[in-house]
């Protein structure tokens, strides 16, 4: 796959893997490596907790919807939270700048939106899946094609996550990365299986809370290891141009620019937000509609703050390397900040914070598993067994956990050649979210698209979006208003030459 990936030129070929790798495992010491073994058995067990409270498959899928809406806050953030940001956000300012800030503002903008738009279709009817929508509006194929894109482009895309996790773990303690990426699979496997949504949620803000105060405690101690602390930063960063967000370059050729950002960011994450199940499951496991709002909408000022933090922890490597170069260049930005960790970090911190990139870890695939398995179950097995029994279903619910965590490994096996992990991640999941988003919108806001109408610019959509992807040099910043201004425009005019064979009675109130 090619990805356009801003090169640093302090990153080069390492020296060999398991010299460093043997180097790298004797920096963390016994009350490190304890604090890392206290969260993963701890978390795990705390997940535990929620494995007799599923009767259905509302309880298993939605927690029933019990759950208060500060909770689904924190977990959205967490869910869109992964590996990938916590150690690739930072590469990507010790590489460029604060531009990143910009597709922040877009994913902010993206919530008001779904709130307005999205969430009220969501709740006129009670729905297990953002699938169910589609069915209602068009038909059951579309939902078929809709739920298998995602099913496809989720796993794909996940993957990439669930590799970050070696890069972490490896540098750590100095495990491969085939058995780093199997202990985080079987842990997180473990209470996901058992307390389903519920223990998703929980999950997510114990988690969450630890890495935001990790990173919070990263931050202060790369403060005081540099001499002048902040100031010093500030005036180094400064000079470099690292302190700079905006810019108003009219180019498509820019990855990073404040139209890219702004419409492109909102596009991506309206479509991640308003039709990946990994999100809407949890706007669903909201007590009601105003809840479910709320919960979105007060996640946008988490998630300005998080990636800030994020950036700035960047901008401070960089000047600290400035300062202290390293023995041997990095082999890519993604290895700055666990590699500060492990070397530079003072005892017990070093614990900490690898815990607390470990508990995005989990957290993000958790969610990935859970929505993976109920789209299978709801939007396929659901269908296809109507007369099943609830224990029947919990029961193949809890299979198809287990089958995508297996799915979910192979691919992050596969995923070790990739580029920048973040912008790789961002890359696969945006060339099926401007389809995804198209066919979404021409139910919403459209009376006179039709499924058939619809399949076809969903097809056009992601056939164009595939050939942006892997064919020019557009960065992924414009894939979604690619694909989705496609699928629209097309499966709009496509409805109104290819007329319905059945009235849609559900046109227009879905």
């Amino acid at each position: 796959m090619r990805v356009a990936v801003a090169k640093s030129s302090s990153c080069k070929h390492p020296p060999t893997p398991n010299r460093a790798m043997i180097r790298w495992k004797m920096r963390l010491d016994r009350l490190d490596l304890a604090i890392i073994g206290l969260y993963l058995a701890g978390i795990t067990l705390f997940g535990l907790r929620f494995r007799k409270k599923q009767r259905s498959l509302r309880d298993y899928f939605l927690a029933d919807r019990t759950i208060p809406w500060w909770a689904i806050a924190l977990s959205i953030v967490a869910a869109e939270t992964s590996t990938l940001t916590i150690i690739s956000i930072p590469g990507l300012a010790y590489d460029t700048n604060l531009g990143f800030l910009q597709v922040v503002l877009g994913y902010m903008v993206a919530r008001v939106i779904i709130s307005l738009i999205f969430i009220p279709a969501y709740f006129r009817r009670e729905m297990l899946t953002a699938y169910e929508l589609i069915e209602r509006r068009f038909g059951p194929h579309l939902r078929s094609l809709a739920a298998g894109l995602f099913l496809l482009t989720r796993a794909a895309a996940e993957g990439v996550r669930v590799f970050a996790v070696s890069i972490v773990v490896g540098i750590a303690i100095g495990t491969g990365e085939i058995a780093s990426i199997a202990l985080i699979v079987v842990l997180t496997l473990i209470y996901t299986f058992e307390g389903g949504m519920a223990a998703v949620i929980w999950t997510d803000v114990i988690q969450m809370a630890i890495y935001i105060g990790g990173t919070l405690v990263g931050f202060i101690t790369l403060l005081n290891l540099v001499p002048g602390g902040w100031a010093a930063i500030h005036a180094t960063a400064n000079a470099a141009g690292k302190l700079r967000i905006f810019d108003f370059t009219l180019t498509f050729s820019k990855t990073y620019t404040f139209w890219a950002g702004l419409i492109g960011g909102t596009f991506l994450t309206t479509a991640s937000h308003g039709t990946d199940q990994l999100m809407v499951q949890r706007l669903l496991s909201a007590k009601n509609k105003r809840d479910s709002q709320t919960a979105l909408l007060s996640s946008g000022v988490a998630i300005l703050f998080q990636f800030s933090l994020f950036l700035l922890v960047g901008v401070g490597l960089y000047v600290f390397y400035r300062q202290f170069p390293p023995a041997a260049p990095f082999a890519r930005s993604d290895r700055i900040f666990p590699t500060f960790i492990v070397e530079k970090m003072p005892r017990g911190i070093s614990g900490l914070l690898i815990a607390a990139i470990l508990a995005a870890a989990m957290s993000n695939l958790s969610a990935a598993l859970n929505s993976l398995s109920s789209s299978s179950i709801i939007d396929f097995y659901v269908r296809r067994r109507p007369q099943s029994s609830e224990d029947r279903r919990l029961g193949a619910s809890r299979w198809a956990t287990i089958a995508w965590a297996v799915v979910l490994f192979v691919l992050a096996v596969l995923s070790r050649r990739a580029g920048r992990v973040v912008e790789v991640g961002l890359s696969i999941a945006s060339v099926a979210y401007g389809a995804m988003l198209g066919i979404f919108l021409l139910g919403l806001l459209t009376r006179r698209a039709n499924e058939r109408g619809a399949m076809l610019g969903m097809a056009c959509g992601f056939a164009i979006e595939l050939w942006v992807w892997q064919g020019t040099k557009i960065p992924w910043t414009w894939y979604v208003v690619i694909g989705t201004a496609v699928t629209f425009t097309i499966g709009y005019i496509a409805s109104l030459a290819l007329p319905s064979r059945e009235t849609n009675e559900n046109a227009g109130d879905c």
